[in-house]
């Protein structure tokens, strides 16, 4: 093995390819684009077969000491989404957990919801059959008749079967709502049918926006993917639902993609990360730039810096969230004021939609298709990344 089986695509993106129908439909084999438009029905299928789990065990007078949501990659950001869902007044904490087990002080006063798409997740496993254990109440999400089940049926709990019909990250909807509903019932989230509803019809519209054969000019995932060719991501969010969907598009990003990514909340960029726009990607080399360059061109092989500000805009009062809106507000308008000062160029996705989880949505949709179509764009099939193949085979000898 030389490291190189099965790597193919080129440096520089075809920006012809993204308006070419019939190519793109040729670079996409696996169906990446069709899988990520999916996301609607997504949210209603996982909503229904949550329905049809006994998750109604969950509802009895004790509260959960505390949540802990076990999984990897994925699995784990459904996680990040609950705890953002729920807000800053959840009466317990929501925890990810990302590695084998459960941490140390999780005992029968505790919840566990340990998800994985094919069930058979080291890290899911090690949870599942963790709160098993020590008392701790558990609920499962991953593929029917998987170990997962298995696990959760030893152990009389609820098991929200989610049929895998695509690889985990374009599967994040199907395994985030059966974790929201469950939570529900526990009594953590306002999340009603209207919601579920409304969020599937805001990732339906936003998926035909994105649609292949939707024009660069007019469709909002190419615009973006063109953007960011050829230069080094810094995803920022304004508050903390949107920097969800920051840390979302660095895991799209950096797997269908393969593009290096700073992902992070503007808050903590403010502290020490914006310097990034003086350096020698940012400031340090756009101001050698040649001033009749075009914009938005390539200089050869230079690499730049591209700003990405994912902006809530959200509806929430100050009293409900950690810091006022206008100081988001300001934040963002700061940051996007000193990249232009500096020549770096900056994208803004602005949230719509009434409740948290819609706005949410509307944040990742657009991010999603677009880390796809940069990846094509270069010739690489989001769908096959053979660096996770190969690292599998080297860890599991």
């Amino acid at each position: 093995m030389d490291g190189t089986a099965g790597v193919s695509g080129h440096r520089h993106a075809d920006e012809a390819l993204l308006d070419d129908p019939a190519r793109l439909a040729e670079s996409d084999p696996g169906g990446m684009l069709r899988f990520t438009a999916s996301a609607g029905a997504q949210v209603r299928e996982s909503a229904a077969l949550a329905a049809e789990a006994n998750l109604s065990m969950l509802s009895d007078d004790l509260r959960a000491r505390a949540v802990v949501v076990a999984g990897i990659g994925t699995a784990a950001r459904t996680g990040d989404v609950l705890a953002t869902v729920a807000g800053p007044r959840c009466p317990v904490p929501v925890i990810s957990h990302r590695s084998s087990g459960v941490p140390g002080w999780v005992g029968a006063a505790d919840v566990v919801i340990a998800v994985s798409a094919s069930g058979r997740s080291p890290e899911a496993l090690g949870a599942a059959e963790a709160a098993h254990r020590r008392g701790a109440r558990l609920v499962a999400v991953g593929a029917p008749d998987s170990q997962l089940q298995s696990v959760a049926e030893r152990a009389r709990a609820p098991f929200i079967p989610v049929p895998r019909r695509a690889p985990a990250r374009a599967s994040l909807w199907a395994l985030t709502v059966p974790v929201l509903l469950a939570a529900r019932s526990l009594g953590l989230v306002k999340v009603n049918e209207a919601d579920l509803a409304e969020t599937a019809a805001r990732l339906d519209a936003d998926a035909d926006r994105c649609r292949p054969t939707a024009e660069s000019f007019v469709n909002p995932a190419k615009s973006l993917a063109l953007g960011l060719a050829g230069s080094v991501p810094i995803v920022w969010g304004s508050s903390p639902l949107a920097t969800v969907a920051a840390r979302r598009f660095g895991d799209t990003l950096s797997a269908n993609a393969r593009y290096p990514v700073v992902t992070g909340a503007l808050g903590e960029a403010g502290r020490g990360r914006v310097g990034l726009l003086d350096g020698v990607f940012g400031g340090l080399f756009e101001s050698g730039r040649d001033i009749f360059a075009d914009p938005d061109g390539s200089d050869g092989d230079a690499t730049r810096l591209r700003l990405v500000i994912l902006r809530d805009g959200g509806l929430n009062a100050d009293d409900d969230t950690d810091e006022p809106l206008a100081v988001e507000e300001r934040r963002a308008d700061a940051v996007q004021t000193l990249a232009e000062r500096r020549g770096v160029r900056c994208d803004v996705v602005t949230a719509e939609g009434g409740s948290a989880l819609e706005r949410l949505a509307s944040l990742m949709a657009v991010p999603d298709f677009a880390s796809i179509y940069l990846a094509l764009a270069h010739g690489l099939d989001p769908m096959a990344v053979p660096a996770i193949t190969e690292m599998k085979e080297l860890s599991n000898q």
